[in-house]
């Protein structure tokens, strides 16, 4: 029988609330409001980094879970095409607003391929920390390696640069590649199996934490269609606001 883990879906709810406060801020400066350097100043780039990486760890932990309760490839791909379906429309959305910055590998497309990484990899057991470590490590090397092999320049154009491996980073407005990135899924998913194996407990059941729990845990459940939602709404909201106030 699958269980669905209250404080997984909790945890993605507390991301959700972060980047939801985060994308506010972006906006406000993006309309004026403010004004706040969203790509160089620490303040706000560690923000981002540790918004992912909740994401990204709360994936791996989700797919964890799936492989412990045996879910089926038929399962997964439905899942799957509905995130890669998300990017999609992501990709078309940004299009739009940013056209010469627009998101081509954010952080649905980056997620869409994790996830069939991860299912692929799911049984490698310990092996999965060094190779998260390794993926995390690979891209500090990547501007001594393109210095030493030119050739390897490939890699900070468009396309091949979805793996991570750059001396540069592109202009777009979300760029989540696979290296670093898939190092945080894989130690989710190491997290995750141990858990399942060791501490089910600490997964908690459904209706833990209270009302408040539950509301987290439910709106966890629906991050796709909120992370969809929400930037759209808050520039709809915040663009109106500057259109009202000078």
């Amino acid at each position: 029988m699958n269980v669905r883990y209250d404080r997984i879906d909790q945890l993605r709810a507390v991301a959700l609330l972060w980047m939801t406060l985060y994308h506010f801020c972006f906006d406000l400066d993006h309309f004026g409001f403010i004004d706040q350097a969203f790509l160089s100043d620490p303040f706000w780039t560690t923000q981002r980094t540790a918004i992912v990486s909740l994401f990204l760890f709360t994936a791996g932990l989700s797919q964890a879970v799936a492989l412990h309760q045996g879910q089926g490839w038929p399962r997964f791909w439905r899942r799957w095409a509905q995130v890669a379906g998300a990017a999609l429309l992501v990709t078309v959305g940004s299009w739009f607003v940013f056209p010469k910055s627009f998101i081509y590998f954010g952080v649905l497309h980056g997620i869409a391929v994790m996830l069939v990484v991860a299912r692929l990899t799911g049984g490698w057991g310990r092996w999965l920390w060094p190779l998260g470590a390794l993926a995390i490590a690979l891209p500090w090397l990547a501007p001594a390696a393109m210095a030493a092999w030119p050739a390897l320049e490939v890699f900070n154009q468009p396309g091949p640069n979805a793996l991570g491996f750059i001396s540069r980073k592109p202009f777009t407005e979300d760029y989540v590649p696979l290296l670093p990135w898939m190092g945080v899924v894989w130690w989710g998913l190491a997290t995750g199996r141990w858990v399942c194996a060791n501490r089910p407990g600490w997964l908690g059941g459904s209706g833990q934490g209270g009302a408040p729990g539950r509301f987290m845990a439910l709106w966890g459940r629906w991050s796709l269609s909120y992370y969809l939602l929400h930037q759209p709404v808050l520039m709809g909201v915040v663009g109106l606001a500057a259109m009202l106030m000078p």
